[in-house]
């Protein structure tokens, strides 16, 4: 289960740098009622999707990878400030 946190927020943290709107990224990590939930938000303006990559392209499995791995995810704006991908996992 750590392994699957620790890339879940890889992931997250590297697109919210890759493509936020270059101010600071910050990243929350708490347990309640069974999950673990992590939230990773940015000042970007663009709502993340879901990619389908070829098979040789070198990105775009971020999402894809968020999707498989957790239990539940979301998209939440924040109105004048970006945006938080949130994402929880079932403790194991």
């Amino acid at each position: 289960m750590v392994d699957e946190l620790v890339l879940l927020a890889s992931e997250l943290v590297t697109n919210a740098v890759r493509y936020g709107a270059r101010r600071p990224v910050e990243m929350v990590l708490w347990f309640v009622d069974g999950y673990f939930w992590l939230a990773v938000s940015d000042h970007g303006s663009g709502r993340p999707r879901v990619g389908s990559p070829g098979r040789r392209d070198c990105g775009g499995r971020g999402l894809l990878l968020v999707d498989r791995v957790a239990d539940v995810w979301a998209v939440v704006a924040r109105p004048g400030c970006g945006k938080s991908v949130v994402v929880g996992m079932r403790r194991r």
